[in-house]
Protein backbone atom coordinates (compact mmCIF):
# COMPACT_ATOMS: atom_id res chain seq x y z
CA UNK A 1 0.00 0.00 0.00
CA UNK A 2 2.81 2.06 1.16
CA UNK A 3 4.78 1.32 -1.62
CA UNK A 4 1.53 2.18 -4.35
CA UNK A 5 0.98 5.75 -2.70
CA UNK A 6 4.77 6.84 -2.80
CA UNK A 7 4.33 5.32 -6.95
CA UNK A 8 0.89 7.67 -7.26
CA UNK A 9 2.67 10.58 -5.87
CA UNK A 10 5.86 10.50 -8.21
CA UNK A 11 3.75 9.60 -11.30
CA UNK A 12 1.70 13.05 -10.10
CA UNK A 13 4.58 14.89 -9.19
CA UNK A 14 6.18 14.08 -12.73
CA UNK A 15 3.02 15.16 -14.12
CA UNK A 16 3.29 18.46 -12.97
CA UNK A 17 6.67 19.13 -13.74
CA UNK A 18 5.91 18.90 -17.49
CA UNK A 19 3.33 21.14 -17.48
CA UNK A 20 5.11 24.11 -18.26
CA UNK A 21 7.12 22.62 -21.10
CA UNK A 22 3.50 21.58 -22.34
CA UNK A 23 1.77 25.09 -21.91
CA UNK A 24 4.94 26.07 -23.48
CA UNK A 25 4.06 23.29 -26.91
CA UNK A 26 0.93 24.59 -26.32
CA UNK A 27 1.07 28.21 -27.24
CA UNK A 28 3.74 28.05 -30.03
CA UNK A 29 1.10 25.60 -31.59
CA UNK A 30 -1.58 28.36 -30.90
CA UNK A 31 0.57 31.10 -32.21
CA UNK A 32 1.53 29.54 -35.67
CA UNK A 33 -2.19 28.58 -36.06
CA UNK A 34 -3.18 32.21 -35.89
CA UNK A 35 -0.50 33.46 -37.89
CA UNK A 36 -1.59 31.08 -40.71
CA UNK A 37 -5.21 31.59 -40.46
CA UNK A 38 -5.14 35.36 -40.54
CA UNK A 39 -1.95 35.28 -43.17
CA UNK A 40 0.78 36.90 -41.54
CA UNK A 41 4.11 36.38 -40.72
CA UNK A 42 5.27 33.78 -38.34
CA UNK A 43 6.78 34.77 -35.38
CA UNK A 44 10.52 34.67 -35.08
CA UNK A 45 10.54 32.49 -31.34
CA UNK A 46 8.26 30.06 -33.80
CA UNK A 47 9.58 29.55 -37.28
CA UNK A 48 12.48 27.15 -36.01
CA UNK A 49 10.01 25.34 -35.13
CA UNK A 50 7.56 25.98 -37.31
CA UNK A 51 7.00 22.23 -39.67
CA UNK A 52 7.23 20.39 -36.58
CA UNK A 53 4.11 22.42 -35.00
CA UNK A 54 2.08 22.30 -38.04
CA UNK A 55 2.75 18.41 -37.97
CA UNK A 56 1.48 18.38 -34.84
CA UNK A 57 -1.40 21.18 -35.19
CA UNK A 58 -2.75 18.96 -37.81
CA UNK A 59 -3.69 15.84 -35.32
CA UNK A 60 -5.26 18.56 -33.04
CA UNK A 61 -8.98 18.79 -33.10
CA UNK A 62 -11.07 21.46 -31.64
CA UNK A 63 -12.99 18.66 -29.29
CA UNK A 64 -10.27 19.14 -26.38
CA UNK A 65 -9.88 22.19 -23.65
CA UNK A 66 -6.02 22.63 -24.29
CA UNK A 67 -3.24 20.96 -21.74
CA UNK A 68 -4.53 19.38 -18.75
CA UNK A 69 -2.85 20.47 -15.36
CA UNK A 70 -2.39 19.28 -12.06
CA UNK A 71 -5.92 20.42 -11.18
CA UNK A 72 -7.32 18.10 -13.55
CA UNK A 73 -6.11 15.31 -11.46
CA UNK A 74 -6.75 16.72 -8.33
CA UNK A 75 -10.56 16.94 -9.55
CA UNK A 76 -10.91 14.69 -12.07
CA UNK A 77 -14.30 12.98 -10.59
CA UNK A 78 -15.71 15.90 -9.20
CA UNK A 79 -19.45 15.75 -10.22
CA UNK A 80 -18.95 12.55 -11.01
CA UNK A 81 -18.89 10.89 -7.38
CA UNK A 82 -20.06 12.45 -4.13
CA UNK A 83 -17.23 13.67 -1.86
CA UNK A 84 -16.44 12.32 1.32
CA UNK A 85 -15.69 14.42 3.97
CA UNK A 86 -14.07 13.59 7.32
CA UNK A 87 -13.99 16.48 9.87
CA UNK A 88 -11.58 16.90 12.95
CA UNK A 89 -10.57 19.62 15.26
CA UNK A 90 -6.84 20.38 16.78
CA UNK A 91 -5.26 18.80 19.56
CA UNK A 92 -7.54 19.05 22.80
CA UNK A 93 -10.67 21.22 21.95
CA UNK A 94 -13.02 23.07 23.86
CA UNK A 95 -16.30 22.49 24.08
CA UNK A 96 -17.73 25.07 21.69
CA UNK A 97 -15.01 23.99 19.43
CA UNK A 98 -16.54 20.22 19.44
CA UNK A 99 -19.99 22.29 19.25
CA UNK A 100 -18.56 24.07 15.76
CA UNK A 101 -17.14 20.85 14.48
CA UNK A 102 -20.99 19.26 14.67
CA UNK A 103 -22.28 21.76 12.97
CA UNK A 104 -19.57 22.14 10.11
CA UNK A 105 -20.39 18.43 9.81
CA UNK A 106 -24.01 18.86 8.88
CA UNK A 107 -23.15 21.98 6.49
CA UNK A 108 -21.43 19.06 4.33
CA UNK A 109 -23.29 15.99 2.65
CA UNK A 110 -21.63 12.62 3.20
CA UNK A 111 -19.36 14.04 5.81
CA UNK A 112 -18.21 12.51 8.92
CA UNK A 113 -16.78 13.26 12.37
CA UNK A 114 -14.11 12.12 14.54
CA UNK A 115 -12.70 12.78 17.71
CA UNK A 116 -8.94 13.94 17.28
CA UNK A 117 -7.29 12.42 20.67
CA UNK A 118 -3.78 11.68 20.11
CA UNK A 119 -3.47 10.93 16.35
CA UNK A 120 -0.95 12.33 14.57
CA UNK A 121 -1.58 14.47 11.18
CA UNK A 122 0.19 11.67 9.07
CA UNK A 123 -1.88 9.09 10.42
CA UNK A 124 -5.05 11.11 10.38
CA UNK A 125 -4.29 11.66 6.36
CA UNK A 126 -3.45 7.62 6.14
CA UNK A 127 -6.08 6.57 7.54
CA UNK A 128 -8.46 9.11 5.38
CA UNK A 129 -6.39 7.20 2.24
CA UNK A 130 -7.45 4.35 2.77
CA UNK A 131 -10.62 4.11 3.49
CA UNK A 132 -11.16 6.77 0.23
CA UNK A 133 -11.92 10.04 2.00
CA UNK A 134 -11.85 13.04 -0.66
CA UNK A 135 -11.40 15.79 1.94
CA UNK A 136 -9.87 16.04 5.31
CA UNK A 137 -11.42 19.14 7.03
CA UNK A 138 -9.58 20.43 10.51
CA UNK A 139 -10.82 23.38 12.51
CA UNK A 140 -8.96 25.46 14.92
CA UNK A 141 -9.68 27.51 17.67
CA UNK A 142 -8.02 30.61 20.25
CA UNK A 143 -9.45 30.60 23.45
CA UNK A 144 -12.91 28.38 22.38
CA UNK A 145 -13.64 30.78 19.61
CA UNK A 146 -12.64 28.88 16.16
CA UNK A 147 -10.32 30.90 14.49
CA UNK A 148 -8.87 28.47 11.41
CA UNK A 149 -10.22 25.98 8.91
CA UNK A 150 -7.97 23.87 6.92
CA UNK A 151 -9.01 21.90 4.10
CA UNK A 152 -6.72 18.76 2.80
CA UNK A 153 -8.03 17.47 -0.78
CA UNK A 154 -6.91 13.88 -0.94
CA UNK A 155 -4.56 11.48 -2.32
CA UNK A 156 -2.79 14.51 -3.40
CA UNK A 157 -3.79 18.22 -2.58
CA UNK A 158 -4.17 20.89 -2.73
CA UNK A 159 -4.40 22.37 1.26
CA UNK A 160 -6.05 25.37 1.98
CA UNK A 161 -5.71 27.27 5.10
CA UNK A 162 -8.36 30.07 5.98
CA UNK A 163 -8.70 32.07 9.04
CA UNK A 164 -11.90 32.17 10.47
CA UNK A 165 -13.41 35.65 12.46
CA UNK A 166 -17.12 37.12 13.32
CA UNK A 167 -18.08 32.98 13.72
CA UNK A 168 -21.88 32.80 14.94
CA UNK A 169 -23.07 28.81 15.64
CA UNK A 170 -26.29 27.39 15.55
CA UNK A 171 -25.97 27.26 19.12
CA UNK A 172 -25.67 30.93 20.00
CA UNK A 173 -28.76 31.37 18.28
CA UNK A 174 -32.18 30.41 20.33
CA UNK A 175 -35.13 28.22 19.05
CA UNK A 176 -33.51 28.01 15.42
CA UNK A 177 -35.23 24.54 14.86
CA UNK A 178 -33.82 21.52 12.74
CA UNK A 179 -31.48 21.70 10.26
CA UNK A 180 -32.19 20.54 6.36
CA UNK A 181 -29.76 17.80 5.38
CA UNK A 182 -30.71 18.04 1.46
CA UNK A 183 -27.80 18.58 -1.00
CA UNK A 184 -27.28 22.51 -1.63
CA UNK A 185 -27.45 25.01 -4.01
CA UNK A 186 -24.28 26.94 -4.28
CA UNK A 187 -23.58 30.67 -5.07
CA UNK A 188 -20.25 32.07 -5.41
CA UNK A 189 -19.98 36.13 -5.79
CA UNK A 190 -17.00 37.99 -7.05
CA UNK A 191 -14.50 35.07 -7.35
CA UNK A 192 -13.30 36.71 -10.60
CA UNK A 193 -9.43 36.31 -10.69
CA UNK A 194 -7.40 33.27 -11.25
CA UNK A 195 -7.35 33.03 -7.73
CA UNK A 196 -10.73 33.27 -7.03
CA UNK A 197 -11.29 30.58 -9.40
CA UNK A 198 -9.48 28.18 -7.65
CA UNK A 199 -10.57 29.09 -4.36
CA UNK A 200 -13.96 28.13 -5.51
CA UNK A 201 -13.21 25.05 -7.02
CA UNK A 202 -11.81 24.16 -3.60
CA UNK A 203 -15.00 24.85 -1.82
CA UNK A 204 -17.05 23.67 -4.46
CA UNK A 205 -15.91 20.35 -4.97
CA UNK A 206 -16.53 19.97 -1.34
CA UNK A 207 -20.37 19.23 -1.84
CA UNK A 208 -22.06 16.61 -4.38
CA UNK A 209 -24.37 18.07 -6.99
CA UNK A 210 -27.74 19.17 -5.55
CA UNK A 211 -31.37 18.60 -6.83
CA UNK A 212 -33.29 20.77 -8.66
CA UNK A 213 -36.20 20.60 -5.78
CA UNK A 214 -33.72 21.06 -3.06
CA UNK A 215 -34.68 24.05 -1.15
CA UNK A 216 -31.29 24.69 0.58
CA UNK A 217 -28.74 27.16 -0.14
CA UNK A 218 -25.28 28.19 0.74
CA UNK A 219 -23.37 31.26 -0.50
CA UNK A 220 -19.85 31.88 -0.34
CA UNK A 221 -19.49 35.94 -1.22
CA UNK A 222 -16.18 37.51 -1.56
CA UNK A 223 -16.02 40.89 -0.32
CA UNK A 224 -12.18 42.78 -0.21
CA UNK A 225 -10.81 38.77 0.01
CA UNK A 226 -13.17 37.85 3.23
CA UNK A 227 -15.19 35.16 2.20
CA UNK A 228 -18.66 35.32 3.93
CA UNK A 229 -20.63 31.98 4.47
CA UNK A 230 -24.03 32.45 4.45
CA UNK A 231 -26.39 29.09 4.49
CA UNK A 232 -30.43 29.59 4.09
CA UNK A 233 -33.10 27.89 3.64
CA UNK A 234 -35.99 28.72 1.24
CA UNK A 235 -39.94 28.18 1.36
CA UNK A 236 -42.30 29.33 -1.66
CA UNK A 237 -45.47 31.36 -0.11
CA UNK A 238 -47.32 32.13 -3.30
CA UNK A 239 -45.98 31.47 -6.65
CA UNK A 240 -44.40 34.66 -6.99
CA UNK A 241 -42.59 35.63 -3.81
CA UNK A 242 -40.31 33.35 -1.25
CA UNK A 243 -39.41 33.15 2.20
CA UNK A 244 -35.92 32.85 3.35
CA UNK A 245 -34.71 31.66 6.80
CA UNK A 246 -31.10 31.51 7.81
CA UNK A 247 -30.10 28.46 9.33
CA UNK A 248 -26.27 29.16 10.37
CA UNK A 249 -23.44 28.61 11.01
CA UNK A 250 -22.13 32.10 10.18
CA UNK A 251 -18.63 33.45 9.49
CA UNK A 252 -15.95 34.77 7.61
CA UNK A 253 -12.83 33.25 5.99
CA UNK A 254 -9.89 34.73 4.42
CA UNK A 255 -7.42 32.52 2.84
CA UNK A 256 -3.71 32.86 3.63
CA UNK A 257 -2.13 29.98 2.00
CA UNK A 258 -2.99 27.33 -0.59
CA UNK A 259 -0.27 24.23 -0.68
CA UNK A 260 0.36 21.90 -3.41
CA UNK A 261 0.16 18.46 -1.21
CA UNK A 262 -1.70 16.98 1.70
CA UNK A 263 -0.88 18.02 5.39
CA UNK A 264 1.77 15.03 5.83
CA UNK A 265 3.76 16.89 3.27
CA UNK A 266 3.57 20.00 4.74
CA UNK A 267 7.69 20.44 4.91
CA UNK A 268 8.32 19.37 1.20
CA UNK A 269 4.95 20.48 -0.45
CA UNK A 270 5.06 23.40 -3.10
CA UNK A 271 3.57 26.77 -1.76
CA UNK A 272 1.15 27.82 -4.95
CA UNK A 273 0.22 30.78 -3.40
CA UNK A 274 0.49 32.91 -0.20
CA UNK A 275 -0.76 35.94 1.79
CA UNK A 276 1.44 38.56 2.41
CA UNK A 277 0.21 41.08 5.04
CA UNK A 278 3.61 43.07 5.63
CA UNK A 279 4.30 44.45 2.11
CA UNK A 280 3.65 48.09 1.12
CA UNK A 281 0.48 47.13 -1.10
CA UNK A 282 -0.80 44.21 1.03
CA UNK A 283 -4.16 46.62 1.86
CA UNK A 284 -4.64 47.92 -1.51
CA UNK A 285 -4.69 44.57 -3.95
CA UNK A 286 -7.36 42.28 -4.01
CA UNK A 287 -6.62 39.01 -5.06
CA UNK A 288 -9.72 36.85 -5.25
CA UNK A 289 -11.18 39.50 -7.69
CA UNK A 290 -10.58 41.49 -10.58
CA UNK A 291 -11.79 44.84 -10.10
Amino acid sequence: MLRREARLRREYLYRKAQEAKLHSIEDQKQRLKRALDENRLIPTEVRKEALALQEKLEFDDEGGEGVTTHMDDEYKWAGVEDPKIMITTSRDPSSRLKMFAKEIKLVFPNAQRMNRGKHEVGALVQACRANDVTDLVIVHEHRGTPDGLIVCHLPFGPTAHFTLCNVVMRHDIPDLGTMSEAHPHLIFHNFTSRLGQRVSNILKYLFPVPKEESRRVITFANQDDFISFRHHVYKKTDHRNIELSEVGPRFEMKLYMIKLGTLDQERTAEVEWRWHPYTNTAKKRKFLSIE
